[in-house]
Parts: structure tokens; sequence; C-alpha cells
């Protein structure tokens, strides 16, 4: 395959939380690369997943959801969405059919009209949570308030609609050569896709028992001789009461939050996994520097 038939280049997803952003990159990918769960506000990092199509390899800027920032890991979390979108080739704006244009969904429309994005697409999402009229009224609403280039109409978990907007992009992206090697899912370090294997897991078990004040680290990552990996994490807690929580009674919930990562980290690396968890109180976590980098994050000063 020659350099002058293929096509790369970045595209990122954007929207409110909990419009389906991650659930859209692990359909696009096919491997699971972004903590997809029902609680608002999980994907932290900017994970990048990479989708072959044809001769196009399109790599995916996955960001936060973009909400009002009130703390310094929510600035830096909305920094890291716009930084995505301001990287990317193409934007896709991702927002949710039965909430429609919500004053969320406008001012990010406000926001990307500021920064002069040249390239957005929009993705309606849960299209089968509303009538075929609402859909085409909800389009043509969002088209007037914005110039988008294409929109398309999907369902990300059902995966209605998804393939048209892959080979949409892969058309769309730069000429060039491909820009990381044909079998590499993600440019996130191996130990951080294990951290939100067992984050997701944490906050799919515990729902609103838990605050967002938690933070899982792979500590150590050993490659043992018969092919396996030891995996050693340690889930950071701001307060000894979310300890006891994590711990469970006798400590079955970390036991079953273990055993569920563990179990999709062999799926993922194709291999045995031994896995250690540990939870450790540091009341100021959320103000350590050295926790944002570890999430891939850039520190915002200010309160």
């Amino acid at each position: 395959m020659t350099e002058d038939s293929t096509r790369a280049g970045f595209v990122a997803l954007i929207g409110e939380p909990n419009a389906g952003k991650s659930t859209l990159l692990n359909r696009m990918v096919g491997a699971k690369v972004s903590i997809v769960t029902h609680k608002v506000q999980t994907t932290r990092a900017r994970i990048r997943g990479i989708a072959m199509a044809g001769d196009s390899q399109i790599v995916f800027v996955d960001t936060p959801g973009l909400f009002r920032p009130r703390r310094r890991l929510d600035r830096a979390m909305v920094a890291a969405a716009w930084g995505g979108a301001a990287d990317a080739d193409i934007t896709v704006l991702l927002i949710e059919a039965h909430r429609g244009l919500t004053e969320g969904v406008q001012a990010i429309l406000d926001a990307l009209k500021e920064r002069g994005n040249p390239r957005v697409a929009l993705a309606i999402n849960k299209i089968d949570r509303v009538k075929a009229e609402e859909l085409l009224a909800l389009s043509q609403k969002l088209n007037e308030a914005y110039p988008f280039e294409r929109t398309f109409m999907i369902s990300a978990e059902k995966g209605y609609g998804c393939d048209d907007l892959k080979d949409w992009l892969a058309g769309e992206l730069p000429e060039g050569p491909w820009l990381y090697p044909e079998d590499q899912i993600a440019d996130l370090p191996l130990r951080m896709i294990a951290a939100e294997v067992t984050r997701e897991k944490l906050t799919l078990r515990l729902h609103e028992e838990l605050p967002y004040q938690l933070t899982v680290e792979t500590e150590k990552w050993e490659e043992r001789k018969d092919g396996s990996a030891r995996i050693d994490q340690i889930i950071y807690v701001a307060r000894d009461g979310h300890k006891g929580i994590i711990l469970g009674k006798g400590g079955e919930t970390l036991k079953a939050v273990g055993s569920q990562a563990r179990a999709d980290l062999m799926e993922f690396l194709e291999r045995p996994v031994h896995l250690f968890l540990q939870v450790k109180v540091r009341p100021n976590w959320l103000e350590e520097k050295e926790r944002f980098t570890e999430m891939g994050l850039d520190w915002k000063d200010g309160n």
C-alpha cells in the first residue's frame, strides 16, 4: 500500500457528559479503550482509539464531557476536551436525541463559533428513543444554530448509523501515511488503561454511593516468564468512610470489582492477568499535581 492511497488524521468526539462519546469510540474501534458507565463525567483523560476503515486510519480523541467546571479537576477535564477538539482534523459533536438542544449544547455551539473549529459534523445519538418527526425537527433546529458539515443519526449502543459516520470520516481525513502501527489500539499507556478498567468497575458497582473523589493508579506492572502479567493497583479515596464503601462487607465489594476488572483485562490483553488491589486514603489527592499527570491531564492553576 502506497502513502498516496492512505489517509490518516485525528477526530475529536465532543459533547455533554453522558452523550455517548465513549460508547461510540468503543463501537468504532471495536475494543474497550474508554471507560463506559451510566454515571456522568467518567472519561478523564484524552484516550485515543484507532479505527481502520479501508485505507484510512482514524485516530479518535475521546474527550471528557464538556460542562461548567467547578473544581481544579473539572477545569483540567474541560481544558482536555477543548484541547482535543483544537488538535483534530474533524470534530464530531454528539448530542442525545431525547434531550435535544439543551443549555449545555448551546454553550458548546457558542464555544465552537468562538473558537472557529473549521470542520464540525453533528451526530444525533440515541435515536431509538424518539420519533422520526422529532428527529427531523431537531436536526433542522441544530443545523440552523450551527453550520455543521454533515449530520448523522446514530445509536452508538446499538450500532445504527455508525458505519456511515465512520465511512464518511475515513474519506474526509487528509491523505498521508498512517500515524500508528496497524495493530495498536490506543496510545494510552497500558498502565492507564488498566487503571481505567478498574475505575469503571468501581463506578458501576457503587453507583451513587461514591463521589468522584476516587482515582485508580497502576503502581506496578510485571511481565512474568509464563506470559502472564501481574498488575498492582492502588485505589485512592479522599475519606476513611469511602474506604469502607469500596471494601464492602468482609472485603466482598473489592473482591467482586477485582474479579470483573481482571476478566476485562484478560480479554483486552489476551493473556492471563493477576490483579492486586489496595485502597488508600489520601485526603488531598484532588489537589495533587502527580495525580493529574497520572491521569494524562494538565494541571490548571487556581482554586
